[in-house]
């Protein structure tokens, strides 16, 4: 949302107040993966456990269990063991809708503003989702909450509308959304926009990629909202285009994969520098326990709510394909030639490979896009929205597409380099088999 009409000298994003900060680091590799929903290894698998390789950089090596753990320095990508089995599921449980929820509230009975009930109704949106339900009265009343909950259970409305009515109710009120990706930012600015519109309400989205000049310009402004990553934030908090103490509220959007990605430490130096009396609102998809720590540090007697769906990982066929180091790529392209594989995901390791593969792909007369932190942002969108309007019917992507991106109808995601952990390979698949449509997941090995 980047309209203004005004500046506001008492705002939050002109103080000169100097800042300094830790670097952050990185994240957590060593959980351990567990079998997704059962499955032998039949089919294309020849053994319980395969090694894979190629490529540079460091890698990640399995242990002697099946786990995962980052593979330490040195020339050329660690080898790695993992079991097969939890690759492969040929018999997913039909997708069937949730078992029926029963509603406490409609949204006529949370008390938003007539402005607010105008646009739930211009939205579409009739009856709360479970977690839109559960949390929205919490945080009507000021109270810190930790929602658990998945993409898709309509959670960023769940925490938008009540920040969107206070602002209405208390023009001093000023926002932080932080999310993990690009991707997902942008989504939670135009899910403010339509949720927001003709309210006179000012957003700025920081974010990488995109020109910070402009984001500084418009944070000189008074913004209701400032929706971001951690990394940019940070920056501009170092160059007092942002002063956190005047936040009353912070949301933390798929808190676990922030954690994951080493957002933790500046995470943390942001936090500890608002207001002690800020509303604090988790989202997560898993509860680990750095997430269990910061909710201790950060959150003043939160509300938990919790409207975690079946996994997802059952309701995938998942399988193996088997290659060699001199036919990877010929076998990659006769599956993308058959009829079935309408729209796929593909996800690559490596910036470099994963750019590499989408003009390779191109070369051979399989139209692709790919999406990766080398490419600028208005790049990256302009991929997403080419794979989206199917001009192209191949994504090439890093992790960094595993959240954030929604994309209805995709028939098949292919691993074609490795997860990095467990819960990775879990987000690069929930890219399929959306709502009652089953999907298809393969994995290359060797």
């Amino acid at each position: 949302m980047e309209q203004h009409n005004r500046t506001s000298r008492g705002s939050s994003f002109r103080s000169k107040r100097p800042y300094s900060s830790t670097s952050p680091r990185g994240g957590n590799f060593s959980r351990r993966p567990r079998a997704p929903g059962g499955g032998s290894a039949g089919g294309y698998s020849s053994g319980s456990r395969f090694r894979s390789g190629g490529g540079s950089g460091g890698g990640y090596r399995g242990n002697s269990r099946g786990g995962f753990r980052r593979g330490g320095g040195g020339g050329g990508r660690a080898r790695s063991t993992f079991d097969v089995s939890q690759y492969i599921n040929k018999n997913p449980v039909k997708n069937t809708p949730e078992e029926a929820y029963t509603n406490t509230h409609l949204f006529n009975d949370f008390g938003f503003q007539k402005p607010v009930v105008s646009a739930i109704e211009r939205s579409g949106l009739t009856t709360p989702t479970p977690i839109q339900d559960q949390i929205i009265p919490h945080i009507m009343e000021g109270k810190d909450v930790v929602g658990l909950a998945n993409t898709g259970t309509g959670k960023t409305a769940a925490f938008l509308l009540p920040l969107i009515n206070r602002a209405l109710t208390d023009d001093k009120s000023e926002v932080l959304i932080m999310t993990p990706t690009r991707e997902l930012a942008l989504q939670v600015e135009q899910e403010l926009r339509k949720l927001s519109d003709g309210m006179h309400l000012f957003s700025t989205t920081c974010v990488g990629g995109t020109n910070m000049w402009q984001q500084i310009s418009r944070l000189k402004r008074k913004n209701h909202f400032v929706i971001g990553t951690p990394g940019r934030i940070l920056d501009l908090i170092k160059r007092n285009a942002i002063n956190p103490k005047y936040f009353s509220a912070v949301v933390l959007d798929e808190a676990d994969r922030m954690l994951d990605m080493g957002f933790i430490l500046p995470i943390k130096d942001i936090l500890k520098n608002t207001p002690a009396t800020r509303n604090t609102l988790f989202f997560s998809a898993t509860m680990s326990p750095n997430i269990e720590r910061l909710i201790s540090d950060f959150l003043k007697n939160p509300i938990t709510v919790s409207v975690k769906k079946k996994d997802i990982t059952g309701l995938i066929e998942q399988d193996v394909v088997h290659y060699t180091p001199h036919d990877k790529f010929t076998v990659l392209a006769g599956l993308l030639k058959q009829a079935d594989f309408t729209r796929v995901i593909i996800f690559g390791s490596m910036k470099h490979s994963v750019e590499k593969l989408s003009i390779e792909l191109n070369e051979h007369g399989i139209k692709s896009e790919s999406i990766h932190g080398n490419k600028s942002q208005s790049q990256r969108q302009r991929a997403l929205k080419r794979f989206k309007d199917g001009d192209v019917r191949v994504l090439v992507a890093t992790d960094v597409a595993a959240r954030g991106i929604h994309v209805d109808h995709v028939s098949h995601v292919i691993n074609y380099d490795l997860p990095g952990t467990y819960e990775d390979y879990v987000h690069r698949i929930g890219r399929t088999g959306r709502g009652v449509h089953l999907g298809k997941a393969l994995t290359f090995v060797r």
